[in-house]
């Protein structure tokens, strides 16, 4: 009996018995029929996506879109249409197909992580957002996320893979990457899974089919491929992997259950006992709260030939790192049948081009109407008259003495009246290509066309009616990334276990660094200055949980545009806000320059108003009082040079006025005037009661000090 479900090679470590893992044998026994049996799944389902892949593609010269049987009858062989009957294809399917893509493309789900626990932080969030959009540049994402809705549009699935790389050949840094699948039927995942993305699948296969020669080249370890089909001799399982040209290869993902004790500690931390991190915690709180038993899972990757494991190693995530993108999706008597948008509208399709096919007929036969005469007529000329509807003779000779018996002379041959379209061919012909609109759910306003809609608010209605009727395309493709996202920040933490200045990019592109530390305790380490301003952060994305949301719309660029849009129509109504927002219109415009150009406008503009404004009014008016403040200072200073009777006395006594004058700048930033106010005038006083200054020499108010001593006063003696 055929082990489909894949348990029964794996029961020692699912059922907790014999620890270690499977052996070779047992893993590519399981792989082979876990792979019959996903082939056997899909095989009815993918036929007919494959059907309507080629559905989509069809052109005028493939004919694929017609019949072999009805081509036969009419006459026409593809290549040769000579004297056959009209069989033409008018293919619309592509333009409600890329009306979804392309809308897609528009609206790009971006993804945003979120903290859910109290250790996370938000600062590590905004960091693992950046380093997000790094990856998803630097793999071209766009790219595997637009296969990916092409083929979930067309035909029902699409893939996506996540995968790791080396930075470079000279180290041991990697990289995660978003990877493109091209051929949807490439992949074959658990066909027992339940989630629309695969989370839950068990094992997943990725076959490529290459040349023996690339096998050779590859693999030069391998077993010989007269080995293999030595041994696949008699073994319809092995011998499928081989055939006269090629050699498949298959990526093989698959999960192991390890049965293992999970101990809780204080905090609500956990660890599988006798883990690295289960003797930290017991060493820190000692003999844990509670203990259970549970199924530790692991993530395996390897490439197979059928016969032997070429390639594998630990998957460093808990994930299998393919996922699902699915249009629709359905069960019917233990079989999946998946369709996209294509498979509803093939019908109308090919009744659309049916009945183009017969209107051109019946326009051609127009000049070919046969000559109608008398036999007599045409005696002697017979080879001219028989082509005289498909050729251009100067001249028709007839015999003219051709009588009706009783005398008279017949008339000349006239041409029959030709074949007129029928009122009944255009209504089927309209009819058909307003069933391809139904089918899809696109209508006149989705597609840019006219109708009979005449408002505005009409038109968007009639477009919201469209985007609802394949609005489970987009959903679908934006729970997908969602479930990239999640693999993602799954495997920061272990693929950057290192020290590293890590490259993230900002919400409009902008390009920054962090610097991140796995080892450090807190999720962020904060580095001050003597004066207490942050100089430096470290990030540490170990700490805490975070989770994935999917926000679905317009672009950096395109949400630029669309504010600057809205501030040109509200400040054409209310010319009085370019005193007040000005600014924001100018730095949202698309030119070189403006940027400047914002802050320069925001200069005229009153600090009040300004959110953003460099300094604050407080902070203005603390400068302001600054000023005044190193003033008096330079009084004091120009006091205590002129003190006459000791000169080591009043270079001491300087010293420690500059002193005094570094330390209320140092401490300027972060002090109110009022406090700043008070710190000098309590020197000055302290000075005044310790005898250093005369008492009468300063006045009391500040702002009515006078900008110099009088010669005659002067130290005490």
């Amino acid at each position: 009996m055929v082990d489909y479900t894949g348990m029964k090679a794996v029961s020692n470590i699912a059922g907790g018995g014999k620890k270690g893992k499977s052996s070779d044998a047992d893993v590519l026994s399981v792989a082979r029929d876990r792979l019959n049996m996903a082939i056997s799944a899909y095989s009815e389902s993918r036929e007919d996506e494959q059907d309507d892949l080629k559905f989509y593609a069809a052109s005028p010269d493939s004919q694929w879109q017609w019949p072999a049987d009805v081509l036969a009858t009419r006459g026409a062989v593809q290549g040769q249409t000579i004297n056959a009957r009209p069989c033409l294809t008018i293919n619309k399917l592509p333009q409600h197909v890329k009306q979804v893509t392309n809308d897609q493309r528009q609206n790009r789900p971006s993804i945003k992580v979120i903290p859910v626990d109290d250790n996370a932080d938000v600062e590590v969030a905004e960091v693992f957002n950046g380093m997000i959009r790094h990856i998803q540049y630097i793999s071209d994402a766009d790219v595997a996320y637009d296969t990916a809705c092409e083929n979930q549009v067309t035909f029902g699935e699409g893939y996506i893979r996540v995968l790791t790389d080396y930075c470079d050949d000279n180290t041991f840094d990697q990289d995660i990457k978003i990877g493109r699948v091209r051929n949807s039927f490439s992949v074959y995942m658990d066909p027992l899974i339940q989630d629309p993305c695969g989370m839950d699948a068990k094992w997943c296969f990725i076959t490529e089919d290459i040349t023996r020669e690339e096998y050779d080249r590859l693999y030069p370890n391998a077993s010989p491929i007269s080995t293999l089909e030595t041994l696949g001799v008699g073994d319809q399982s092995i011998s499928q992997w081989i055939n006269e040209n090629t050699v498949r290869i298959a990526e093989y993902f698959y999960i192991e259950y390890d049965r293992a004790t999970l101990n809780l500690y204080p905090g609500n931390a956990t660890a599988f006992e006798n883990t690295p991190e289960d003797k930290q915690l017991k060493a820190l709180y000692g003999k844990p709260l509670k203990s259970r038993e549970s199924d530790r899972k692991k993530v395996k990757w390897c490439k197979i030939n059928g016969y032997e494991i070429l390639e594998e190693r630990e998957w460093a995530g808990k994930y299998i790192p393919v996922v699902r993108v699915i249009g629709n999706e359905f069960e019917v008597d233990g079989r999946i049948y998946i369709s996209g948008l294509v498979r509803n509208a093939k019908d109308a399709q090919r009744m659309y081009n049916y009945w183009v096919s017969q209107e051109a007929e019946m326009l051609a036969l127009a000049p070919k109407a046969p000559f109608i005469g008398y036999g007599g007529q045409f005696e002697g000329y017979e080879q001219q008259w028989k082509t005289a509807n498909t050729q251009n003779w100067p001249y028709l000779e007839v015999n003219p003495d051709v009588t009706d018996g009783q005398g008279g002379v017949l008339p000349l041959p006239q041409r029959a009246q030709p074949p007129m379209a029928s009122s009944g061919l255009l209504q089927a012909k309209s009819g058909a290509s307003e069933d391809i609109k139904s089918a899809t759910g696109q209508y006149n306003a989705s597609l840019g066309m006219t109708s009979n809609e005449r408002s505005g608010k009409a038109i968007l209605a009639r477009q919201k009616e469209g985007d609802t009727g394949t609005y489970h395309y987009v959903d679908n493709l934006g729970r997908a990334v969602r479930y990239v996202g999640r693999i993602i920040i799954d495997l920061i933490p272990k693929i950057y276990d290192t020290q590293r200045i890590a490259r993230i990019i900002g919400e409009d592109g902008k390009v920054e660094h962090a610097k991140i530390n796995p080892e450090q305790q807190e999720p962020v380490r904060k580095i001050v200055d003597q004066a207490g301003i942050v100089i430096e952060k470290i990030y540490n994305p170990t700490v805490g949980k975070y989770d994935v949301m999917v926000e679905t719309g317009p672009g950096y660029a395109s949400k630029r545009q669309e504010a600057l849009d809205a501030m040109s129509q509200l400040l054409q109504g209310n010319p009085e806000l370019w005193a007040v927002a000005g600014d924001l219109f100018v730095k949202n415009m698309d030119w070189p320059g403006a940027q400047e150009m914002a802050k320069r406008f925001a200069k005229t503009i009153d600090p009040k108003i300004l959110e953003d404004n460099d300094k604050s009014p407080e902070l203005q008016a603390a400068e302001q009082q600054m000023q005044a403040m190193g003033q008096e200072l330079d009084q004091l200073h120009s006091m205590l040079q002129n003190v006459g009777k000791s000169m080591e006395a009043q270079e001491l006594r300087i010293k420690e006025y500059e002193a005094e004058t570094k330390r209320i700048s140092a401490v300027q930033a972060g002090m109110t005037p009022e406090q700043i106010q008070d710190i000098v005038m309590g020197t000055i006083h302290a000075a005044i009661d310790t005898g250093d200054v005369v008492a009468g020499s300063v006045p009391r108010e500040m702002p009515e000090m006078q900008p110099e001593m009088p010669p005659e006063q002067g130290m005490p003696q």
